[in-house]
């Protein structure tokens, strides 16, 4: 890992996002992206009367970004700045791709209804259209997980999100338990059913990864949500890792309606990968 992005709105949140992104990059010898959306509106930018107005703010959200990045514990840390003209949250994964970003990181409140910036439905934006891998921090001020329940439908698809999540749980030092989440609906398979479609999983993997079918925790619940969150607790888990379609597949497993619920409502960090 070597770059970390991390949107700032100069918010409790985004500074909870920025302790927790400096934690990690400390780890991996990895460098920050701080990137605040400015948002200004089209007249302000066209308009030759209302471009002071533009670079004003241009500018007082820049000695707002020294101010907001001067703090103790960023020291070491190699700190690149940008301001962007985004009003569309999906644009973090431009920014991301840009800087070649390893991980997003940002803050929310998940569904509390406060009135910052990275409400809930911002953070489902970037969850959902984020190419990169993006860990969502709530309340914490600290980052010291040691256990992630990670949760997966196990189908063949999900491989290569099974491997981006454990290889960044592992690389940060975290435990990791298996989870499948088993449901009384139309998407209920009998334990015999689950238990090959694991193994089948499993013999995909890579020679190097020694997971075995009984490492992998069977739960039923009666929503994702619910099962996740459950046995999460039921395990004393600090993160969440979870896969996510995005905008597609809102039939599958992990549809990305149910990826977002889960990042909105947790209280716990999560950590989302796309499929």
């Amino acid at each position: 890992m070597k770059k970390i992005l991390v949107p700032v709105d100069f918010s409790k949140y985004s500074e909870n996002a920025l302790k927790v992104a400096a934690e990690i990059a400390k780890k991996q010898d990895a460098e920050i992206v701080a990137v605040h959306m400015l948002g200004l509106s089209d007249a302000v930018i066209t308009k030759e009367e209302d471009s002071m107005e533009g670079l004003f703010l241009l500018k007082l959200t820049q000695k707002r970004f020294v101010e907001f990045l001067d703090k103790d514990y960023l020291e070491g840390i190699t700190i690149h700045q940008t301001v962007k003209n985004y009003k569309v949250f999906s644009e973090i994964d431009e920014v991301a791709i840009e800087h070649n970003a390893d991980l997003i990181v940002m803050g929310s409140h998940g569904s509390s209804g406060l009135s910052e910036v990275f409400v809930g439905s911002n953070t489902e934006k970037v969850v959902r259209t984020a190419s990169v891998p993006v860990l969502v921090i709530k309340d914490s001020n600290t980052f010291t997980a040691s256990k992630a329940v990670f949760a997966s439908d196990y189908k063949l698809e999900s491989l290569d999100v099974f491997n981006r999540v454990t290889t960044i749980f592992k690389s940060l030092g975290i435990e990791v338990k298996l989870l499948y989440v088993n449901l009384p609906t139309e998407a209920y398979l009998s334990t015999t059913e689950i238990e090959e479609r694991i193994t089948n999983f499993l013999v995909h993997l890579s020679d190097d990864d020694t997971t075995l079918p009984e490492d992998i925790a069977i739960y039923s619940d009666y929503s994702v949500e619910k099962g996740v969150f459950n046995y999460a607790k039921r395990i004393n888990a600090d993160i969440i890792g979870i896969p996510t379609h995005g905008r597609k597949g809102l039939a599958h497993f992990f549809s990305g309606s149910i990826s977002e619920d889960i990042v909105n409502h947790s209280k716990l960090p999560v950590l989302t990968v796309k499929i």
